[in-house]
C-alpha cells in the first residue's frame, strides 16, 4: 500500500465514470486528496452538464470522501514562483492548473494527472497512468 495522493479533475472524472485502470491504481493508496480548485472544477462540470442533479450528487459524494487541500499564503508564494519560472521558460499553463500544482507542492503531495503540461513544473511529484 502507498500513502496519500492528490487527484486532478481528469482522474477524478475517470474514477467517477468507473475507469477500471484508475480504480485499480487508486486502490493501492490509503488516502486520496482533492485540491480545492479541483473541487470547484468538479462542481462546475456537474452544474454545466445535461444531468445536473445526478452528476452533482455523484461529484459531491466523491468530494465528501476526499481530504480537501486548501489554499494558504504558502500556496500563493509557490504559485507566484512557479508562474514566474514557467513564464521565463515560455511555457505557461492554465491558471487553475498552476494553483493545483502549488497546493500539491506545498503539501509535498504526489499528484496524478494525465495533463502533460504539469511536467514543466519544478518540485511537483507528478504521476500519470
Amino acid at each position: 500500500m502507498h500513502g496519500r495522493i492528490a487527484l486532478d479533475s481528469d482522474i477524478a472524472i475517470k474514477f467517477l465514470n468507473g475507469d477500471k485502470t484508475i480504480e485499480s491504481f487508486l486502490s493501492s493508496y490509503t488516502e486520496f486528496y482533492l485540491p480545492v480548485i479541483v473541487v470547484g472544477e468538479l462542481i462546475f462540470g456537474a452544474l454545466n452538464s445535461r444531468h445536473v442533479e445526478e452528476n452533482l450528487a455523484r461529484h459531491k459524494k466523491l468530494i465528501q470522501r476526499a481530504n480537501i487541500l486548501e489554499i494558504t499564503e504558502a500556496t500563493a508564494n509557490i504559485y507566484a514562483k512557479s508562474r514566474l519560472a514557467l513564464k521565463k521558460k515560455g511555457t505557461p499553463i492554465p491558471e487553475n492548473d498552476l494553483w493545483i500544482a502549488a497546493i500539491c507542492i506545498e503539501h509535498k503531495m504526489p499528484f496524478i494527472s494525465n495533463d502533460a503540461h504539469f511536467k514543466g513544473i519544478d518540485n511537483l511529484m507528478l504521476l500519470s497512468i
